[in-house]
């Protein structure tokens, strides 16, 4: 009988996990340490009563710390409980009118339809249109990157419920951001959201409010990954690449359409009929993360960090990558990129973000002809000195995200080695690390016994 329980323990463990790495694609999917309490909440607040329904504020708060919704936007759908219409929208609008002529003769609603479709507005949305929180066309900042651009807002008029109704809140809540990867949980009933007037010195409260909770999968995002990560130092010749078919391999056929070999230009790609498409390469990657040890200095040392673009017909707007690193358990300086450093959740290596500057490298351009679109910049990396080594791969990051979204990194088998013919041998392996020393010693004492 123990036996036979021990088994029934085992199996019900085993569906257990099937189902979570079926739902999530796998653990990381269903909670990343380097992010935690990352999600996007959406809130319905009830502001006053109409003589058939309510007045309505819905709030889109991303609290990722470095994933971003980008163009063309978020899109939140619903179904309603009941037979509610939405009469305005303001900050935003329903994609589809829906059949409104079997009921409504006299006003037309903005919305008849049983499950709409919410857009938020362009930037250059008239003032009278326009809400507070609105009108950045669906794009939000992640929140460690621009808080104030990390939340989107509108305001809706909803009506058609009897006089001695209030209204349940939607269900199936939908959020694409702007493609696939976020599941909403049902809206449930919260505390009313509470706000501040008169300088802060009245609190306000709302009716009621409604709130779910929004959290992404790569899993269900993409099929196949969307970045990779390749190496190279100063003190090897030996370039690591990406892994090969990182992000899906070429068709043998050469005349394929998936990727577009070196030397055709862009309006071969939109003369083939192909709207989605990168360069061929090794890795097939739309994106690529490089990383070279550039130089040694006795307490620092410079990294080059490049971003490649191999897409024939997207840029990314407001990039940015995301490095785990054990040189980032100190501030590091960076030239031409915006950087922070990032709480993370039970890893010993610190976590930076890197993103672009206004006006010079926000955009990650597309291919031009042959030439890839790059951004670039120069790092400076303070030293542990009681634990640096460039062995077993410590000059380089443990994992490396770009726009949220986790690169294929190569084995640590690959990455570059010192030019020894004994990895063993630590005298040989920390020759570089010596003779920089010995050479700063000897300027030390020359400046010293100078009259």
């Amino acid at each position: 009988m123990g036996m036979k329980l021990t088994f029934c323990s085992l199996d019900r463990l085993s569906v257990v996990s099937f189902i979570l790495l079926a739902v999530c694609g796998s653990l990381s999917d269903c909670y990343d340490p380097l992010d935690p309490n990352g999600n996007i909440t959406v809130t319905f607040d009830t502001l006053r009563w109409t003589d058939d329904g309510y007045e309505a504020a819905v709030n889109i708060q991303n609290y990722h710390q470095y994933r971003h919704v980008g163009s063309p936007g978020w899109r939140l759908g619903w179904t309603w409980a009941g037979a509610e219409v939405i009469w305005s929208v303001t900050g935003a609008f329903a994609t589809q009118l829906g059949n409104c002529s079997h009921a409504f003769k006299s006003r037309l609603p903005h919305s008849c339809r049983r499950d709409p479709v919410i857009r938020d507005l362009a930037p250059g949305a008239k003032p009278e249109d326009r809400a507070p929180g609105c009108c950045s066309g669906g794009v939000l900042s992640a929140s460690a990157v621009d808080p104030v651009r990390s939340v989107s807002s509108f305001k809706l008029v909803v009506g058609n419920l009897n006089r001695d109704e209030t209204g349940e809140p939607p269900v199936n809540l939908t959020l694409m951001a702007p493609g696939p990867g976020y599941t909403c949980s049902p809206l449930l009933v919260v505390d009313p959201t509470v706000s501040t007037a008169i300088y802060g010195q009245r609190q306000e409260q709302v009716f009621r409010t409604w709130k779910s909770t929004c959290t992404y999968s790569t899993f269900l995002a993409y099929k196949i990954p969307t970045c990779c990560v390749s190496f190279s130092a100063f003190y090897s010749p030996a370039i690591t690449p990406c892994p090969t078919c990182s992000c899906g391999c070429r068709a043998a056929d050469q005349n394929a359409i998936t990727c577009i070999r070196q030397g055709y230009t862009s309006d071969s790609a939109t003369f083939a009929g192909v709207t989605d498409t990168v360069q061929c390469t090794d890795h097939t990657c739309p994106v690529r993360v490089h990383w070279h040890i550039k130089n040694n200095y006795m307490s620092h040392w410079r990294v080059k960090l490049t971003v490649s673009n191999y897409h024939y017909s997207r840029n990314y707007s407001s990039w940015n990558v995301l490095v785990q690193h054990p040189g980032f358990r100190q501030a590091a300086d960076t030239f031409s990129f915006n950087s922070a450093s990032l709480p993370s959740a039970g890893f010993s290596d610190d976590v930076a973000l890197f993103w672009g500057l206004d006006f010079y490298n926000k955009d990650l351009l597309q291919i031009d002809g042959n030439q890839v679109g790059s951004v670039t910049s120069e790092i400076l990396i303070k030293k542990d000195l009681s634990s640096f080594t460039f062995r077993n791969g410590w000059g380089f990051p443990r994992k490396v995200y770009f726009d949220g979204e986790n690169c294929v990194m190569p084995l640590p088998d690959n990455f570059p080695m010192l030019p020894s013919s004994s990895r063993s041998s630590s005298s040989l392996a920390l020759t570089p690390w010596l003779l920089l020393h010995f050479m700063h010693l000897v300027l030390f004492t020359r400046h010293s016994l100078r009259p």
